[in-house]
């Protein structure tokens, strides 16, 4: 990996993904305890957004865990509608959207997962998302390069965001080096950046003409409108 000057300010990570790719789980290995409720399930343990703050290396890291898409009891529009609120609880705005994808087959759904992330944050969201892969442990001795060959949906998916990506293994929590990799990654992104961050203004954007026209996209509109609502209740 290409060194980098380092980004030494606070981070604000949010996690989105699936519902079941252990957003919850990455988002306890980063806090170094169980803040985030994590288990097998069917369905999506996560309901709400929630936030939670820690302490690296005397850096002020927060992490925002997120309602997974493809829930089997929520629709996914009522989901990007929490989802969304994300961006004020991470004020000024997050540094980084985690896309979190479980190694494995990257089937129809995961690849419609990151198009409604995209769609929901905009074109501007790929410079500030990054991918994190969860159980590294299956890769057994294979990097997850050799994982990504062959796969061309994969590949274009990585491609897409930036070729920036990371892999955990969850179950190794206590192996802390896997979080500084991935807090150098996020640095380097966020130097590349000019130390910027994904803001309110530019989901803003995004709203301006939903909120005109609320009869063309219904769903969206109401989305911005708890956008809009969650802000105000933000400041």
């Amino acid at each position: 990996i290409a060194t980098c000057p380092s980004f030494f300010g606070m981070l604000r990570i949010v996690l989105l993904g699936k519902t079941g790719v252990g957003k919850s789980a990455t988002g306890n290995t980063i806090l170094r305890r169980e803040a985030f409720t994590s288990t097998i399930a069917a369905g999506s343990v996560t309901r709400e957004c929630k936030k939670e703050i820690t302490e690296i290396n005397r850096r002020q890291i927060t992490v925002i865990d997120t309602p997974g898409l493809f829930d089997t009891e929520v629709d996914n529009d009522e989901i990007r509608k929490e989802i969304v609120k994300c961006v004020s609880m991470a004020a000024p705005g997050p540094h980084v959207f985690l896309l979190v994808v479980q190694l494995g087959r990257f089937t129809k759904e995961e690849k419609d997962a990151v198009k409604i992330i995209q769609e929901t944050f905009g074109d501007k969201s790929r410079m500030y998302t990054m991918v994190l892969f969860t159980r590294g442990d299956d890769l057994t001795g294979k990097s997850v390069e050799d994982y990504f060959k062959g796969k061309g949906s994969l590949e274009n998916f990585i491609h897409q965001c930036g070729k920036r990506y990371h892999v955990f293994n969850n179950k190794d929590t206590k192996d802390q080096t896997q979080v500084s990799e991935l807090l150098d990654k996020i640095d380097c992104m966020v130097t590349v950046n000019g130390g910027s961050f994904y803001t309110n203004e530019m989901f803003q954007d995004l709203c301006s003409n939903t909120l005109l026209h609320p009869d063309i996209n219904n769903d969206k509109h109401q989305m911005c409108v708890v956008f809009y609502t969650s802000v105000g209740r933000a400041q």
